[in-house]
This record gives structure tokens, sequence and C-alpha cells, in this order.
């Protein structure tokens, strides 16, 4: 599904690269939207995982938590697996309006991800930019929707490197709004 997407991936495709049989996947699953919802559900806990226990979250600044954050974001854009995409972002855009279910659990994890984000964007405005009309929940979702664009820009010059400028844009972009604000 990473790499060809719901629609186009069959049970069968699912089943022969799991190795298991098309009996052994509805034992566990009920259908293939079952699957993609555990799937996306599955992928978004394991990146949360690797970004709460990143070494820039025991940065006291809540500022360099943030731009530690997207050097994580970076660093992560170089691995090879990054071509394949985000799940979440590949099923909203595929999905959105035909899979309610679906939709509805990539929307869960994006807001969830957007309020860990929120958290330190919200500490950082309150010691550089107080009086800044902006939102750090707004900032937080302009940071997903930065990246998840950058990824698709990504795909469809097959070269990982947008999302890397795209994030390096964002971190000159919130370093501009904290310097404003001060």
């Amino acid at each position: 599904m990473a790499v060809k997407g719901y629609t186009a991936a069959s049970v069968d495709e699912i089943c022969s690269a799991a190795g298991m049989t098309k009996g052994a996947f509805f034992h566990y699953f009920d259908s293939k939207e079952e699957l993609a919802r555990a799937l996306a559900e599955r992928v978004y806990a394991s990146a949360k995982k690797t970004f709460t226990a990143a070494p820039c979250r025991t940065l006291s600044d809540p500022l360099e938590r943030v731009f530690g954050y997207v050097d994580l974001l970076i660093e992560m854009s170089r691995d090879p697996a990054a071509a394949k995409g985000c799940i979440l972002g590949t099923f909203s855009q595929e999905l959105a309006d035909t899979h309610p279910g679906i939709r509805s659990v990539c929307a869960a994890c994006f807001k969830d991800w957007a309020a860990d984000l929120e958290k330190d964007l919200r500490a950082a405005k309150a010691q550089y930019a107080p009086k800044a009309t902006w939102t750090a929940h707004g900032l937080a979702e302009h940071l997903i929707a930065v990246l998840e664009g950058a990824i698709i820009l990504a795909k469809a010059k097959q070269d990982r490197k947008p999302i890397e400028d795209g994030l390096l844009h964002f971190k000159t972009y919130l370093r501009s709004l904290m310097e404003r604000s001060v």
C-alpha cells in the first residue's frame, strides 16, 4: 500500500508480500480497509515513538527542541525508505472522499501529531514571541503541511531533496517569526 497505494494493492499482493495465505489474512483482518486503518495507526505509533525518544526532546529551550525536531525530519528524509512517502498522507489523498473510516484514522493521527508539536511551539512562542498573532496550533499544522507537501513533490520528482529544502525553509520561516516578535 505504501508503494502502490490502497486501491492498487490487492489482498492477494499484500498476502504474497507478507508471505501469508489469504485465509490467514482474513483471520486477522475482516477487510483490506481494516488492515489500512491498522497500518496507519501502527505507522503513526512507530513514528511517534521515534519522535518522543529523539535527543532533541531533552533540550531545555523549546525553540531548540522544535529546530531539533525539524532536523530529525530532515535526517529521516535522507533514508531511502522515505521515497515511499508517508502512509497517512498517501491514504488521506487517495481515500478521504471514499473511505471515511481510513480518513478518520488519518485525521486523528494528524491531530495528535499537531498537538504534540504544538506544545513546544506554544512554549517557544511564550518565550520568544509572546505578542505574535500566529497560533502554535496553526504553525504545527503548517509544519505537517510543509512536510506532506514536500513528500508529494519528492515523489513527483523522484528526488528526496524537496523534503529537505521544504523543512529548511520552514526553519528559516520559524526563526523569522520568533525574531520579528522579540
